[in-house]
């Protein structure tokens, strides 16, 4: 815990600032959210087909790769979690974006730290190195980027508001959907003007110095460390009939043996699985459907545009309202975005896929916020959203390989968009359950 105070005031006391510091966390969360994007699927997929014209290996061997290394950083994310409830949001931020901006940099580098071990790509040796190299290093950028910064940013902010913890983060929900819609344009166009090696080592430059300048500047854990309280004013356990502080703080094993608990992560990791999947082969799903690069990129524009209204009105309702009616909207939305993905064309399903995917990706953020804190408190946030994010960054990673698995083996991408859709429905049937625990704790009634 002194460790985790410590120069807490420094360089300035946030106490003493004549506003709510909450709203400058809210700029920093933002900030440390999208510094994640290189860590993140749509961040990766912008130098898939670079990696694999560089290093020489193919499609199956570099999704299979993604996969193992994502996964391996799923499973100490739970750990993460309590290091972060020990630790804080700046120590623990600060170490996850070095930790990024190293992995860029060997990222960089990837081809010829291979060559030094193996230098005939036609035998099986060179491929059991490259695919063991990328292993690593793909560990690491999902451990480090989608992982851990993405969780502390988010905790950060969640921490510091509760009655208006929705508004606060549909603010936040809105730039980041901006921000990951237009990353993959903004990464191809460093890459055009550079080159797919410069273009990681600029990244890895900003992370590596200008954010860990700012997330020390900036970064505060909990408002009660500082002097100050949520929101910056006192509040009940309800508002709006909406139960907003917990009666109960939940261990992560407590939280598990909730059926809620279930409801909530399983739609969020089936869109991180299946978006990880559509980013990840993204030119060439759109190949197929006989669409060129140039119209692959171009589709997270006007996601980017539907998503920020709904963020934006998404968390403002999300202080008013059962969170299970914005589930349903996610569901409703992960089907309409799986069916017209297995059935992609130039005409109503790309529409479909851009209306489906624009309602999930405005929610998303929403969900995987303010569920958490809402439903189970505050003082265990980091070691169960570390476990929320083991899950969705699991499931993340069987994205790319189920997905090239079904063009390869079965000779379209259709068969996997189909298997999703069907666990959507099944769980769009059973979401009405999904209530907030804490209300059988008081007498009161209430509506979420």
């Amino acid at each position: 815990m002194a460790f985790k105070l410590r120069w807490n005031n420094i360089p300035f006391n946030p106490a003493k600032l004549p506003f709510f510091y909450g709203w400058i966390i809210l700029i920093a969360s933002v900030v440390g959210v999208l510094a994640s994007a290189p860590g993140q699927t749509m961040g990766v997929s912008t130098f898939t087909d670079y990696l694999i014209e560089n290093i020489k290996i193919n499609r199956n061997q570099i999704s299979t790769a993604y996969m193992i290394g994502t996964i391996c950083s799923s499973l100490l994310l739970t750990w993460a979690g309590r290091q972060y409830d020990k630790f804080g949001a700046r120590w623990t931020a600060i170490s996850a974006s070095l930790l990024l901006a190293t992995v860029l940099l060997l990222l960089s580098q990837s081809d010829r730290i291979l060559n030094v071990f193996a230098t005939d790509y036609t035998s099986p040796a060179y491929n059991t190195v490259a695919i063991l190299l990328l292993i690593f290093l793909f560990f690491l950028l999902r451990f480090s980027g989608q992982g851990v910064l993405t969780m502390v940013s988010r905790n950060m902010l969640m921490k510091w508001f509760v009655a208006r913890r929705g508004f606060a983060n549909g603010i936040m929900s809105v730039f980041v959907a901006v921000g990951f819609s237009i990353a993959p344009l903004t990464f191809d166009g460093l890459i055009q003007e550079t080159s797919w090696r410069y273009a990681w080592i600029i990244m890895a430059g900003f992370i590596g110095i200008i954010f860990s300048l700012l997330a020390f500047l900036l970064f505060r854990d909990n408002p009660e460390d500082v002097g100050l309280i949520p929101d910056g004013k006192k509040h009940g356990h309800r508002e709006h009939h909406v139960t907003i502080s917990p009666f109960k703080e939940f261990t992560l094993v407590e939280a598990r043996r909730t059926l809620v608990f279930w409801l909530y992560v399983i739609p969020l990791a089936m869109y991180a699985l299946y978006i990880t999947g559509f980013t990840f082969h993204l030119v060439s799903i759109f190949e197929v459907a006989d669409m060129d690069r140039d119209k692959a990129l171009a589709v997270f524009i006007p996601i980017s545009f539907l998503s920020v209204g709904i963020s934006f009105v998404g968390g403002w309702i999300s202080d008013r309202i059962k969170l299970k009616y914005l589930l349903y909207f996610v569901l409703t939305g992960e089907l309409i975005a799986l069916v017209s993905l297995a059935n992609l064309n130039d005409g109503i399903f790309y529409y479909g896929f851009i209306l489906g995917h624009g309602m999930v990706n405005g929610l998303f953020n929403v969900l995987m916020s303010v569920t958490w804190p809402r439903f189970y408190g505050r003082k265990n946030l980091g070691s169960i959203t570390g476990f929320v994010m083991a899950i969705t960054v699991f499931s993340s990673a069987l994205g790319p390989l189920l997905f090239s698995f079904s063009y390869t083996r079965l000779g379209s991408y259709s068969f996997a968009s189909f298997v999703l859709a069907s666990i959507v429905l099944f769980l769009l049937v059973i979401s009405y359950k999904g209530n907030n625990p804490q209300d059988k704790f008081d007498n009161e009634e209430s509506n979420d």
